[in-house]
């Protein structure tokens, strides 16, 4: 893997831990350039400094709820790497989602970070990668974006709309040279998935199972594009 994406620069949005912080490690891995951004920038700070790869990342604290902290985030990387080459829209929030409890402060973090975060960074990006024709947005998503569990209404609702999101941008931008993917993980074991309920008897995917399906999307040949994985427990 090593050398696969070396010259190119990623951003990873919710990278200060989980999926987020196991996907820097595998596209650092394969020789990218990484900016880690996250609202918590001491954890950005300690997840570079255990991978002892100072030099090819760069940490950025930013509120993917933010626009200006978005817009800000894609300055920052084009201007200490030249480029943005992939996007991985990984920052979310799995918030109180039965639509009974009415719990509005919930639904409007989830909408915030899971929508509108997503596209405040497709935005930031895409106009560059237009221009260079070339360039990869990469939405993780769920796989509650294919079913919808009753307690998980409302977060269900918000990852169906990450996917319609990915879907409809790879039509858009068909024959561009930018690619997108959707990849939609199963149950993981996360601080996030640490309240879900899960059968005792199965394990649950580790970060690194997701970072390797990102790392194998974004590098496919230039007119191979990877619209969606799902990744599930066995």
């Amino acid at each position: 893997m090593t050398g696969q994406l070396k010259g190119k620069a990623a951003i990873v949005t919710g990278a200060s831990s989980g999926i987020g912080a196991a996907i820097v490690k595998e596209l650092v891995g394969a020789d990218a350039n990484v900016v880690l951004a996250a609202r918590n920038e001491g954890k950005l700070a300690e997840i570079v400094a255990n991978m002892d790869q100072e030099e090819k990342t760069l940490c950025v604290k930013a509120d993917m709820t933010k626009q200006k902290d978005v817009d800000a985030l894609a300055e920052h990387a084009k201007a200490t790497f030249g480029s943005v080459d992939i996007y991985v829209n990984n920052a979310g929030k799995m918030g109180t989602s039965s639509v009974l409890e009415g719990a509005v402060s919930d639904w409007e973090q989830m909408i915030d970070i899971n929508i509108k975060g997503v596209l405040y960074g497709i935005h930031s990006v895409l106009p560059e990668m237009l221009k260079k024709s070339s360039g990869h947005i990469v939405n993780i998503a769920s796989d509650s974006g294919f079913e919808v569990t009753k307690r998980l209404t409302v977060y269900c609702a918000t990852k169906f709309a990450v996917r319609a999101i990915s879907t409809g941008l790879e039509k858009e931008l068909a024959q561009t040279g930018v690619r997108v993917s959707n990849i939609s993980p199963g149950m993981v074991d996360t601080p996030l998935s640490s309240e879900s309920p899960f059968d005792s008897d199965r394990k649950k995917l580790e970060p690194a199972d997701i970072a390797r399906a990102v790392v194998y999307a974004v590098t496919q040949p230039e007119h191979v594009n990877v619209n969606e994985i799902l990744v599930r427990p066995v």
